[in-house]
């Protein structure tokens, strides 16, 4: 059985905000705040000491990127908390701002479209809490269309397999996406994280470098 998160939840659209809240107490999320500016969202994660936060990223009163900086303020004094930021829209600069911070570890950007898919939703949310990097599909066809060095080094395919790395997808996913063998995915991500020149830490922190290279070489 799997452990109950506990989640902070910010969005200022009352009826988005308790249709969130209802959905992830359907999947066994335990929602302790939910709130609608970014103000309420700190004062909120600084009571609860919650698993995860999920925000908006225009919030009150602004409307511009209260939720954003409430995220990364809260990573910076917490580090190993899950932070998901829901965007209406595709924003590069954003996506590639939070997923800076610590390193990339439990975090996620999300289009509030990705809400509709039920059970993708929910799956990218424990992704992010297990320790994932879970970005937006459309985010990632937004950044291949712009990519530049380093990713020129890296061939089609490789960079189809770093798109999915960046969605959140291990390899047996990739495997099952691309219908090639799981030493084929191997050895592509091996190329990709050699190719980049990452540091050699451990395999899961050098998907993530490999997530914030992606993003910082096509913003």
């Amino acid at each position: 059985m799997r452990p109950t998160v506990r989640v902070v939840l910010a969005e200022d659209g009352v009826l988005l905000r308790e249709g969130l809240a209802g959905l992830l107490g359907r999947f066994g999320f335990e929602v302790v705040a939910a709130v609608g500016d970014a103000e309420a969202l700190l004062a909120a994660a600084a009571e609860h000491e919650p698993d995860l936060v999920v925000t908006d990223i225009r919030m009150p009163p602004g409307f511009s990127d209260e939720g954003l900086r409430a995220a990364v303020e809260l990573r910076r004094a917490r580090p190993g908390l899950a932070v998901v930021a829901l965007s209406q829209y595709v924003e590069l600069s954003y996506a590639a701002e939070l997923l800076d911070s610590r390193d990339g570890v439990r975090v996620g950007y999300l289009l509030k479209d990705r809400v509709v898919d039920v059970e993708d939703f929910v799956s990218a949310l424990r992704r992010v809490v297990e320790g994932g990097t879970v970005v937006d599909p459309t985010v990632v066809r937004q950044l291949l269309r712009r990519s530049r060095d380093p990713l020129s080094r890296l061939s089609a395919r490789e960079r189809e397999v770093l798109a999915l790395i960046a969605e959140g997808h291990s390899n047996s996913a990739i495997t099952r996406i691309l219908h090639i063998s799981d030493a084929t995915v191997g050895k592509h991500v091996g190329n990709i994280l050699a190719k980049l020149d990452l540091p050699l830490t451990d395999d899961k922190h050098r998907r993530v470098l490999a997530v914030l290279t992606y993003l910082r070489g096509t913003a």
